[in-house]
């Protein structure tokens, strides 16, 4: 949804009658917040019309209301890798978690839908720090072919942080996967033609991380209660397993069980360390920020720059502009403290609710 168009709407409301002006930076508050309260009433709305289909009340076919806020939530799914925390710096990890593996859950989660863990690693390392060639990912030290390495499986850059120079994903865990080893490399199988370019060797003679995980093999790990996690840890018979992991949620991090299996070709086998950026969560992100960008004229009024680096546009639907205009007139009939402008934008949504009702 274009931020200039809703923008344009609001100051025309605003400015009907003169009521005053709205600065840029206002107008972006008020546009944050009025985003944010939209995407979290999707989940309301989407709820309350589940409940209305097991009252066979919803409609279908182009009526079908639950199918539109399915894809609009669809929209902000996504999917990254998870930081792995070092035990110096997991911060106040509750009694009795001290077991598991904590992980860092991506700065813009709002809801985990799903959380994997692939079991079986082929390889680690780190790249070939003299040689930076695209979509290569070449070690010198290693044989990719004895190593079981086979095209599709999943290739993760462990270095990237999600920050520049690297993409910013949010998370760590570039990845992509395996198209094929390359033939007649020297030495023998020591490189890998990935689906995309994952090692950027930003600095120019720096090393990056690597791990390749057979993509075939994928656990989901199941989500318990803190009030669980302790009957289930207390016993051989109902402690996680490889085959049946499990993890406990705790403020911004995640604690996983089991800590450890074997990292090579056998995934039920206790042993060896989890691997760098093995789990998985697919997740509903927050929406961006919506940011209005402007450059000053000599009169001081802002004009519109749509090629700024910061420019954001609103991550909603088209169709629901005037509900967010109205909710921006709201905030803004608040602050020119004039209450045709702010009952404009309150009678505006009650109007969209009793229709939407």
């Amino acid at each position: 949804m274009p931020i200039n168009d809703v923008r344009n709407t609001v100051l025309a409301i605003a400015n009907k009658n003169n009521y005053g002006y709205i600065s840029p930076q206002d107008f972006n508050l008020y546009a944050k917040q009025a985003q944010m309260d939209m995407f979290e009433d999707y989940f309301y709305q989407y709820n309350n019309w589940i409940n209305r289909e097991n009252q066979r009340s919803s409609g279908s076919g182009y009526a079908d209301i639950i199918k539109g806020l399915e894809e609009v939530i669809d929209s902000f799914s996504t999917q990254a890798f998870l930081a792995q925390l070092n035990p110096p710096n997991v911060p106040n990890v509750p009694s009795g978690l001290s077991g598991s593996a904590v992980y860092q859950l991506p700065s813009d989660y709002y809801l985990i839908n799903k959380l994997y863990r692939y079991p079986t690693l082929r390889v680690r390392g780190v790249t070939s720090s003299s040689v930076f060639a695209g979509n290569l990912l070449i070690d010198n030290t290693k044989n990719f072919f004895t190593s079981g390495v086979q095209p599709g499986d999943l290739v993760v850059n462990t270095t990237a942080t999600g920050s520049a120079p690297y993409p910013a994903t949010g998370a760590p865990g570039l990845q992509g996967w395996v198209q094929n080893i390359q033939d007649g490399a020297t030495p023998t199988g020591s490189v890998v033609t990935c689906s995309a370019t994952l090692f950027l060797n930003p600095t120019g003679g720096v090393s990056e991380g690597y791990a390749i995980y057979d993509s075939n093999n994928i656990v989901e790990v199941e989500r318990v209660s803190q009030s669980k996690i302790f009957n289930l840890t207390s016993s051989n018979l109902t402690y996680p397993t490889p085959q049946y992991p499990c993890y406990v949620l705790d403020g911004n991090l995640i604690s996983v069980y089991p800590t450890t299996w074997d990292g090579l070709n056998d995934p039920y086998t206790l042993g060896d360390d989890m691997g760098p950026c093995d789990v998985k969560a697919q997740y509903i992100r927050y929406p961006n920020a919506p940011k209005w960008t402007w450059v000053e004229l000599i009169g001081g009024e802002p004009l519109f720059n749509a090629s700024a680096t910061d420019y954001q546009d609103f991550e909603l639907p088209l169709s629901d502009e005037p509900s967010l205009v109205a909710k921006i007139c709201q905030y803004v009939g608040i602050e020119i403290r004039e209450a045709e402008v702010a009952n404009f934008g309150i009678a505006e949504e009650q109007a969209d609710t009793q229709e939407t009702s």
